[in-house]
């Protein structure tokens, strides 16, 4: 079963495709999206990757959580359910901010 995660205060310079080769070194990435602003189309500084087994996910969030990427500290969490407006995933976030 794949597993779904969080990955926030990326650079406006990452690419889907970056992230795609940077959580491959832990498995098979099923999914890579950046979150965009809809007006301007420009990246929101998170996405979501999807691993395919939740040991690779685990072994990507070890890893990866808090290393630096294009010049900023990643923060690599498992994706949890929106329970405020339905639908979609969210990143267990810090500071109480709820996107």
């Amino acid at each position: 079963m794949s597993t779904k995660l969080y990955v926030g205060n990326l650079s406006f310079n990452t690419s889907a495709e970056d992230l795609e080769a940077k959580f491959g070194e832990f498995g098979t990435v099923q999914s890579a999206n950046l979150i965009e602003d809809r007006e301007t189309g420009r990246s929101r500084g998170f996405g979501f990757v999807e691993m395919s087994t939740a040991e690779e996910a685990n072994a990507a969030i070890a890893s990866l959580d808090g290393q630096d990427m294009d010049g900023r500290s990643l923060k690599v969490n498992e994706a949890k359910p929106r329970d405020d407006r339905g639908g979609g995933f969210r990143g267990d976030r810090e500071g109480g901010f709820r996107g």
